[in-house]
């Protein structure tokens, strides 16, 4: 018997956790299984990157799960330094290229998963590809601005773009010892936020010595007689810089889809059923930051780029790649950030959001604490919930503040996710002592003050 191959297009976490989960189900003599990954490294949080070139993560390697030779031992074949440059799917086959030599070669597939991630945003603007400028993606990308941040004898950085990347980034640099100036294009930092809470971030950032530029629109890279960054220059003002970090999100990287004919939806991600099984493909899966995901809130697809869903997604596929049967249901928004002390926590819609999709809903806003205000470093948060007129139904909620605040987003994500209205939420049994939380957790105040709202509605 001829064993079958499965052929896995990325490295990271939705391809490696695919190719791990298949092999615990078939050995190689029934299921061969090989791997392509372009870069250095294989298995690696992305997400852990700003902590390493901040300092708190003391190396690379601690951010690496399994290295290729790891995978390779449990007969994984995976090959780093190649990149899939075609997918035959007429053919069953898959082109492929050596960065290193050049060669290019096909390789045969029974199975297919794609599993490309997703590309950093990088505009066409003069000198973007100036020596200095850095994206930050993958391990080699972080290695590569260390490399700058160690040679370079100026201390200013700018960081363009204040999504999670840009903020997360601006405190590595100011850890560094940076003066950080952040250019955001929007209203307030933190565009996944509503714009009330995006201005609690940009008071924080404001405190901690970062300058953040709202409503700057980047028209150019300026460079020096070194060809090297030396500004940024926007519509109105020029600022100077001796490295640059382009903190402006990411797209799905999607060319190899795109090009064999295969859907894409309005993100231009690839499209799957709950089996992340593509649209209309038998033997061709997808995961991770390349596809687009079903919003149990909205009911509508979008582009949710994390690590958590893409490990998800990869042990999905693994299980029906590999002949078993699992689903993936969809996802409510959950992401947490920090910048020094302050925490950034949302889940669900935002009032834009909701708007988009013709929801009519209320809004409701409280200040607390992390713990009861008579124990000792008790810090302030703000709580933001969102709920549908008439019904209370939970729509969403965002949380800005102290150590202790980010994480109490879980909460509102469980009832998203269970459907529940913020009246339910008012008695649910949370933990409570006074190191932990007031008698009254701040999520449950913010749903009390919702229902109240609510009411006042019908």
């Amino acid at each position: 018997m001829t064993a079958e191959r499965l052929v896995v297009v990325g490295g990271d976490a939705a391809g490696m956790s695919a190719a791990s989960q298949a092999r615990r189900l078939k050995g190689p003599d029934e299921l061969e299984i090989v791997a392509f990954e372009r870069g250095h490294f294989s298995s690696y949080s992305a997400c852990g990157i700003p902590y390493w070139v901040g300092g708190q993560v003391r190396g690379r390697d601690e951010l690496i799960a399994r290295t290729p030779a790891e995978h390779r031992e449990r007969d994984i074949e995976l090959r780093t330094r190649t990149e899939v440059t075609e997918v035959d799917m007429a053919g069953g086959r898959v082109r492929s290229r050596d960065l290193e030599s050049g060669a290019e070669s096909w390789t045969g597939y029974d199975k297919l998963v794609l599993a490309t991630g997703a590309r950093p945003v990088r505009p066409e603007l003069p000198g973007i590809d100036a020596p200095g400028v850095h994206g930050v993606q993958t391990l080699d990308d972080g290695q590569a601005l260390l490399d700058t941040l160690a040679a370079t004898g100026g201390r200013r950085a700018v960081v363009v773009g204040a999504g999670y990347i840009g903020v997360e980034m601006a405190e590595a640099l100011l850890h560094r010892g940076f003066e950080v100036t952040v250019l955001n294009r929007g209203e307030q930092p933190m565009a996944t936020l509503d714009p009330d809470m995006g201005r609690l971030v940009h008071e924080a950032m404001d405190g901690l010595g970062i300058t953040t530029v709202n409503g700057a629109a980047v028209t150019g890279v300026r460079t020096g007689s070194d060809g090297r960054v030396r500004a940024v220059a926007t519509e109105d003002a020029e600022y100077p810089a001796d490295v640059v970090v382009l903190g402006m999100g990411v797209r799905p990287e999607t060319g190899l889809a795109r090009a064999a004919g295969l859907p894409l939806g309005v993100y231009g991600g690839l499209l799957t059923d709950l089996a992340l099984r593509v649209r209309g493909q038998e033997n061709i899966w997808a995961g991770g930051d390349c596809v687009e995901v079903l919003d149990l809130v909205s009911g509508r697809e979008r582009h949710v780029p994390l690590g958590t869903h893409a490990n998800k997604h990869g042990q999905i596929i693994g299980a029906n790649a590999g002949g078993g049967y699992a689903t993936f249901p969809g996802v409510v928004g959950t992401a947490v950030s920090k910048v020094c002390d302050l925490e950034i926590a949302r889940t669900g819609l935002r009032e834009k959001d909701a708007t988009e999709v013709g929801l009519r809903y209320v809004t409701a806003t409280i200040e607390s604490t992390s713990r009861a205000g008579y124990y000792p470093d008790a810090g302030s948060m703000t709580v933001k919930m969102l709920a549908e007129r008439r019904t209370g139904r939970l729509l969403g909620v965002q949380i800005v503040g102290g150590e202790g605040a980010a994480k109490r987003v879980d909460i509102a994500a469980v009832a998203l996710t269970a459907g529940m209205t913020v009246e339910q939420m008012t008695m649910l049994d949370l933990g409570y002592a006074p190191p932990f939380s007031p008698v009254w957790d701040p999520v449950l105040v913010a749903a009390r003050k919702a229902v109240t709202a609510v009411r006042s509605t019908t």
